[in-house]
């Protein structure tokens, strides 16, 4: 998903959209939210919100995510066939959620001009997530980089940090507390995300230096588990052509033997492109090019296809205006992604998917619980877009104040979430 603070951070009010032959996923989170310190103090703008206010102290978790329980066995994860396993071999599924802002130019991520950063990730266990996938952008490891949008007097062991120290805070807040950790390359820099996994900001190389970076960085931490290693390629991005310039199969598979060559333990989270063929869908929402060219790593068993798929409230595709909706989505996600799963060629973990609506008769209330629904089927893991209220298509989690929860989203998301690492030293 394309996440605030584009058009150079100012703030936008609307979602921006354009020829549907151009793009499919328009404008994704193109609400934004600008935050600025006054004197200790910060002053944030954001989107409005559809979900209900709830007290998140009151908000009544799932069973599955009562209490942290043992979700599988410390160790580096795999794959066998279709599951993703632990390393006695136990299958583990990941149901987390996106919460963004260190690709932004907040270099930080987004809220704790409201609240402590601790809080936040006490409240996203409590909720049940057992995975964070947690974004970011290459800009962020520059020394110019500083991080803002903080409220120093809620945050001030934040103070002075670096973007990579805040983003070591976080990693460890939430391993510590049971949920695993993605990392996700999802801009080159804070201005917007690039089709290619280079651009004219990033280069391959860098870009292959600071996943290798990265992947030493975490390696001593087992429940960092792995590289989401480029946000949703499309356009010029091709699947198995073999041209090294625009194949992101290739790309991938370079990016994931680069990491293993330092840190065997972490899987390869790898997206799709936006199209197979003639076939138009969703930024990095197609994998069908998978079936006769495959992601090889010389690191077995790692590898995990990661899809974004998005509903009505993104874009009105010509399926949701189908007679026989939603019972005609199965039959679109199988053939773009789910024939991995169905095929035991290889794990799912859809990235990204998400909405404002999860209640009511919408067809984008409807189509939410559908995919839930399938992913449960299935047996699917997930990783739902956002944390954050301030994504201007979907919302999030959190409603506009940062504090409370979008009750309606909860009670659709606990039908389907498993439990939480324990915390470490209990």
């Amino acid at each position: 998903m394309n996440s605030p603070m584009d058009q150079n951070n100012t703030p936008a009010t609307e979602t921006k959209r354009g020829p549907r032959s151009q793009r499919l996923r328009f404008g994704i989170a193109a609400a934004v939210v600008a935050a600025t310190a006054v004197g200790g103090t910060v002053t944030a703008f954001a989107v409005n919100n559809d979900g209900q206010t709830g007290s998140a102290r009151t908000t009544t978790a799932s069973a599955a995510s009562a209490k942290a329980t043992d979700a599988g066995s410390e160790g580096p994860l795999s794959t066998k066939k279709a599951d993703i396993v632990d390393s006695r071999g136990k299958k583990v599924v990941l149901t987390g959620v996106n919460w963004f802002g260190l690709e932004t130019g907040s270099f930080a991520p987004h809220g704790l001009w409201a609240r402590n950063w601790q809080s936040m990730l006490d409240q996203m266990a409590k909720q049940g997530f057992n995975t964070l996938r947690l974004p970011y952008s290459n800009e962020m490891f520059k020394a110019s980089s500083k991080p803002n949008g903080i409220d120093f007097q809620k945050n001030p062991d934040l103070k002075g940090l670096t973007p990579q120290q805040i983003m070591d805070k976080i990693v460890k807040g939430a391993t510590d507390r049971g949920i695993r950790v993605i990392l996700d390359q999802h801009r080159p820099d804070q201005y917007g995300q690039s089709e290619l996994w280079y651009s004219q900001t990033l280069t391959e190389k860098q870009w292959l230096d600071d996943w290798v970076k990265l992947a030493k960085r975490y390696q001593n931490n087992d429940r960092v588990i792995g590289a989401d290693l480029h946000n949703e390629p499309r356009g010029q991005a091709t699947w198995g052509d073999g041209n090294p310039k625009t194949d992101w199969r290739l790309a991938a598979t370079k990016a994931g033997n680069a990491i293993h060559k330092v840190n065997k333990n972490w899987l390869i989270f790898v997206e799709g492109t936006d199209r197979f063929g003639t076939d138009q869908y969703w930024w990095g929402g197609d994998v069908q090019g998978v079936q006769k060219h495959p992601v090889k790593l010389n690191e077995p068993n790692k590898v995990v296809y990661s899809p974004h798929e998005y509903g009505p409230g993104v874009y009105n595709q010509n399926w949701f205006m189908a007679k026989d909706f939603p019972k005609n989505m199965p039959g679109i996600w199988e053939k773009r992604w789910g024939y991995i799963k169905k095929q035991n060629l290889a794990p799912i973990m859809l990235g990204e998917f998400g909405g404002r609506k999860t209640a009511g008769k919408s067809s984008e209330a409807i189509w939410q619980n559908a995919m839930i629904d399938y992913l449960k089927k299935n047996g699917i893991s997930y990783t739902y877009w956002g944390w954050n209220p301030n994504s201007g298509d979907t919302g999030g989690v959190l409603n506009n104040d940062w504090n409370t929860i979008d009750q309606n989203k909860m009670k659709m998301l606990s039908k389907y979430q498993e439990p939480l690492l324990k915390e470490k030293g209990k």
